[in-house]
């Protein structure tokens, strides 16, 4: 099976205010925000199955975005340290310039008690990596070691509900099964 990338130039941050200012689900704005992508693709180039993806986090309530510094990326930790947030990861399908598939997976996390030291010498340790993810941590990394519980597919913490899309494009003939 061949594929490209293709970078949908979409302003997440524009589309996300908006979608805050309606009361969109924080659900809702993951998949908002996969679609977006995904059709922004699919219209310019017509034929071939185009995936858009999105992953926001839900703390208490509210989004998390990309730590912005340091500082914030520690924020974010102490924050979250021994309560729970869920990540939502969506992903949508667009061929001809149509939806023909959509998933957004969840996972609850619940984050250790760690101490302000050990979190300060973590993003210390990891800023590089860190700052490209929603809530300061990488599960696949030393962010690992943040977490009491984890409830959910391994792969919607990574930002792809994987094991949904494999089956949809088994199910479509597009790989083998």
């Amino acid at each position: 099976m061949r594929f490209t990338v293709q970078t949908a130039r979409v302003d997440e941050e524009t589309a996300k205010r908006a979608l805050l200012a309606e009361e969109a689900s924080p659900r809702d704005i993951a998949d908002t925000l996969a679609e977006m992508k995904a059709r922004k693709v699919s219209d310019k180039v017509p034929g071939p199955m185009v995936l858009g993806c999105d992953q926001v986090l839900d703390f208490e309530g509210q989004l998390l975005s990309k730590p912005q510094s340091p500082e914030d990326a520690l924020a974010q930790l102490k924050a979250m340290r021994g309560k729970r947030h869920m990540l939502l990861s969506a992903a949508v399908i667009y061929q001809n310039g149509e939806p023909i598939w959509r998933h957004v997976g969840q996972v609850r996390l619940r984050m250790r008690m760690s101490s302000d030291a050990y979190l300060r010498d973590y993003v210390a340790r990891n800023w590089d990596s860190i700052r490209h993810a929603v809530g300061a941590y990488k599960l696949e990394e030393e962010g690992v070691r943040l977490f009491a519980t984890i409830d959910g597919d391994y792969f919607n913490v990574l930002g792809m509900p994987l094991l949904e899309l494999l089956n949809f494009l088994a199910v479509k003939g597009v790989i083998d099964q």
